[in-house]
Parts: C-alpha cells; structure tokens; sequence
C-alpha cells in the first residue's frame, strides 16, 4: 500500500462545504495569523512565478497576502473558493494600486472556466492541503499551462522525522474540516503525479523557512508531441 494510499484512507474526509465554511470564519483574522509564517514560502513562490513570460494565474490567492510580492511587469489572475477571502484580495488590490492584478474570480481549483494552456505559469501557495482531491487539482493545475510552462507549489509536506508527525495525524484524523485543511500531506501525492504524467518534469524542490516546514515545487510542463496549440487568451467572469 503506497503512503498516498495510506494517507487517503486515514485522515479524515474533507469536502468544499467544509473548505468554504472554515474559510469565511478564517477570512477576518487571516492575516493576523498567518502573515509571518507563510511569508517566506509567499515571496518564494512569487519570485519564481514572476519569470513567466506570460499571464500567471495564483490558485488559492485567498486575501491577496503573496499579491504585491509580483514583479510590477508580471499579468496576474486569481482564484479562490470562498468569496470572504476575495473581497478582502479585491480591496489589497485596490488599497495597494496593484495594477499588475487583472482580476479575481471565484472558482472551484479542479474545476477552472479557462481555456486549456491559458497561462504561462499557475502557482499556488498553501492549497494543496486544502483542496478534497489534491490530484483533481493537479490535473486541473496541468490543464491551464501552457506547454512549457511551469506549476509553481508551496505546500507543507509531511516527513517521518518531522518532530510535528505526531501531531499532523492526529489533527488530519479529528480536526481537520473545522480546520478547513489537512496537516499532514505526504509527498509521494505530488511525485506520484508526476510519475504518472509524461507531460510533467519536476525541475526544483527545496525547503522553506521557517525551519523547513514548507517546500516549494517547481513542475514544467513538457510539449509532448510536435502539433502545439497556440496558447489561449485567460477569459472568465470577473468577481465583483
């Protein structure tokens, strides 16, 4: 039995009612709370998404933290499934004149209203742990870059002699929908994806302050094949 395996059956289940829920309670001390410790994980996912030579899309962009971290060049749309987060995304954005922002929308992450390979990067911080179907996700991630493009992920990611397993299984096995994520996320679901894709090359993983408990992937999108659609123009309803 594969640790993926292992950890589907064991945390438990978790599903968007749950996700939405936790996020309209988290939406007005987000910030407060988590501010500090996402930021360096923030900043090294914008860094990285801001050498896209083309639109970026921030799955999960939740209150906008990371969103003045990209390059002033840089075209960004956002997502997220709980409209309390947006609106707050939506007044850092006016707030802070972050015109590099075209728009947010309110969307399902493995369910996206964009046209295939419409972005040339698709980053997304702190949301794998959150979403029912991380895979689903991942797919969806896959489906929107364009070929030779790069999934940008910053996600905490399990370790057996992480001091903090114990704990992890314990939250994922009573507490995680009134968290609205899941703490312990093993890495064999991200590489076991990739495996599985002969599109997909991992080209970066490392770890992130504070004390290692995040990691950043960098995963590129291969051209498979010689015919390559022309890239697509990201389109959809605009949140207001």
């Amino acid at each position: 039995m594969s640790e993926a395996t292992d950890y589907s059956r064991e945390t438990e289940s978790l599903d968007n009612c749950d996700v939405e829920a936790a996020y309209a309670r988290w939406a007005p001390i987000y910030d407060l709370t988590f501010t500090a410790v996402f930021k360096p994980g923030r900043r090294a996912l914008a860094s990285a998404s801001s050498k896209a030579e083309g639109p970026i899309l921030d799955v999960g962009v939740g209150t906008g933290l990371e969103l003045p971290m990209f390059e002033p060049h840089t075209e960004v749309y956002g997502v997220d499934l709980s409209e309390p987060m947006l609106r707050r995304a939506a007044q850092r954005v006016e707030r802070e004149k972050l015109r590099h922002v075209v728009g947010l929308y309110k969307m399902d992450a493995t369910r996206m209203a964009f046209a295939d390979a419409s972005f040339a990067c698709v980053c997304a911080p702190y949301v794998l742990t959150v979403v029912p179907e991380p895979e689903a996700m991942l797919d969806e991630l896959a489906r929107v870059v364009r070929p030779g493009g790069e999934i940008v992920l910053v996600n905490h990611v399990s370790r057996k002699d992480d001091p903090l397993a114990v704990l992890d299984t314990w939250l994922d096995r009573h507490v995680a929908p009134r968290l609205g994520w899941r703490p312990q996320f093993p890495w064999s679901i991200i590489g076991d994806w990739i495996d599985q894709r002969a599109d997909m090359q991992l080209v970066e993983r490392r770890l992130l302050a504070p004390f290692g408990l995040f990691t950043l992937s960098r995963i590129k999108r291969l051209p498979v094949g010689k015919d390559v659609e022309a890239p697509a123009e990201p389109t959809a309803l605009e949140y207001a």
